[in-house]
């Protein structure tokens, strides 16, 4: 495996006909980003190509959040993605990313960009689907994975390859959980082991919504209200807890796949989890 820090070193390497596949990850990787990569591999199979990115990316950011403190884990993530069959990782700073202020920018629509992780944070689609696009045009890959547990991000991607025309199959990766059920995240990292035991409960909130909904209760202002109390009551400050359609993010309905989705903070840190109805 090798590592490229410059777009005209990477674009060399992948130079020929050999398909690609392309995981973009912000680094500090867990098994969740390896499971990933493995999925990579079998897109294209042993004769292609897999890429991944690293690279905590300014533009998704709000001025208070944690860009500063997000952890840079190069050697580690490096021996981890050597180990999964990943040949490619591309380590660009900012300056190579960004040599002059991004002004071109790629706005996705509202109707599913500032809702939800959009609405709590501002402008975060907008630096997603930026860097999103730019990593493509660098790598230009035939296939790229991204994880179902950032499900707003992958709709959000999916939409823009199938707008703008991208030759590039977007594939989905299954939530990687530990075997307490606690959704795998660079984030987690920031938890105390008290608040370790105590994230469980985000997944087990969204559980109690999608029994609630599938035992027949269909006023879904007051399950939302509850699963959001019931975070509140243990000393959660939740963003949002919903139920919604798989398809558009819509509200939920009857006989459509649903997805309850959650985003609270614990303690000083902000997760995110997701389950499929």
């Amino acid at each position: 495996m090798k590592i490229h820090h410059d777009i005209a070193g990477l674009r060399a390497a992948l130079a020929g006909d050999r398909p690609v596949a392309f995981v973009p990850t912000m680094g500090n990787l867990h098994d969740g980003h390896l499971a990933l990569v493995r999925q990579a591999r079998a897109a294209v199979g042993p004769d292609g190509l897999v890429v991944a990115s690293i690279f905590v990316n300014r533009l998704q950011f709000a001025p208070h959040e944690d860009f500063d403190r997000y952890p840079r884990t190069l050697p580690r993530d490096a021996g981890l993605l050597a180990g999964a069959s990943c040949d490619f990782v591309f380590a660009p700073d900012e300056q190579e990313m960004y040599p002059e202020p991004q002004g071109y920018k790629v706005h996705p629509p509202a109707a599913l960009a500032d809702i939800l992780e959009g609405h709590f944070r501002p402008g975060f689609f907008v630096g997603v689907c930026t860097v999103v696009a730019k990593l493509f045009q660098i790598v230009q890959p035939d296939v790229a994975v991204f994880g179902k547990k950032d499900y707003q991000q992958l709709m959000v991607i999916r939409r823009m390859v199938d707008q703008l025309a991208m030759p590039i199959r977007i594939l989905a990766g299954e939530t990687e959980r530990n075997a307490d059920g606690l959704a795998l995240s660079s984030r987690n990292g920031y938890l105390s082991d008290e608040h370790k035991r105590d994230a469980l409960l985000l997944s087990r909130t969204l559980r109690a919504l999608i029994a609630r909904w599938q035992a027949g209760e269909r006023d879904l202002d007051r399950l939302e209200a509850d699963a959001m109390q019931a975070l509140r009551d243990a000393g959660w400050a939740p963003d949002y807890v919903t139920l919604r359609r798989r398809h558009d993010l819509g509200p939920a309905r009857d006989g459509e796949p649903l997805i309850a989705l959650a985003a609270a903070r614990i303690g000083q840190t902000r997760l995110i989890d997701n389950l499929e109805a």
